[in-house]
């Protein structure tokens, strides 16, 4: 059931497609203002988009409301090699894209948050942060990184009353994912690495990630929550 979300602001990143566009649509069909940045796509109907790259323009907060409820930073990347071909260029676009712009989208925002009566932020993560998974070196890497950062975030910001928390999905059907899921066979076969016998959707991350955003999680913080399909926990 959508919570009743009238006169307040969220700010998605990456709200053009999957995952973000999913939050994005639920968000707005709630009532709330929402606003995306994202390069290229627009954002569901109803919603407010600029097409800006935050790890280039910080420009763009400036038009958004003097308060934020809530952000989402929902960029990610999919980079699986195995390590004697990982490059340096690898690590740090990984690095750059989840957790640099998982900081910058922060900062950009962080007045504004203040402002709000209880506001809250969502990362994304991995399940092969804590599963290994061969080829997923780098992406791990940076993933984890978003892991700390979520938890310091949440210690340094608690007295501001903002609380972050991050998502750790599986594989997801999304335009992210879709070499992986190219085919039926490769939809099957991913999907029978879950107990749940399915890979995840679009919407299974962003009612999670809604959830975390909505005052219906108010004390919650600090938390990494795999929404995996067993995947993590289950043998």
């Amino acid at each position: 059931m959508l919570t009743d979300l009238k006169e307040k602001n969220y700010l998605i990143v990456g709200g053009g497609s999957g995952i973000g566009f999913s939050l994005a649509e639920k968000l707005q069909k709630s009532g709330a203002n929402v606003f995306v940045i994202n390069r290229q796509s627009m954002g569901p109907e109803g919603t407010t988009t600029f097409h800006a790259d935050i790890l280039e323009d910080s420009d763009v907060y400036g038009q958004l409301p003097d308060v934020i409820d809530g952000l989402a930073y929902c960029p990610g990347s999919i980079n699986l090699k195995p390590i004697n071909r990982i490059t340096q260029e690898d690590l740090i676009s990984d690095f750059r894209i989840n957790a640099v712009g998982a900081i910058l989208a922060t900062q950009g925002v962080l007045r504004k948050l203040k402002k709000a009566e209880s506001a809250s932020i969502v990362f994304f993560s991995t399940v092969a942060v804590a599963t290994g998974m061969g080829f997923h070196s780098s992406i791990a890497a940076a993933k984890g990184a978003v892991e700390g950062i979520t938890r310091s975030l949440s210690a340094e910001l608690a007295n501001n009353g903002i609380r972050v928390n991050a998502i750790a999905p599986s594989l997801t059907d999304t335009p992210l994912a879709a070499n992986l899921l190219s085919s039926e066979d490769k939809q099957l076969a991913a999907g029978k690495r879950h107990p749940l016998n399915r890979v995840g959707t679009p919407s299974d991350m962003s009612d999670a990630a809604y959830f975390l955003l909505s005052p219906n999680s108010s004390w919650i913080t600090g938390q990494v929550i795999g929404i995996d399909g067993g995947l993590s926990v289950i043998r």
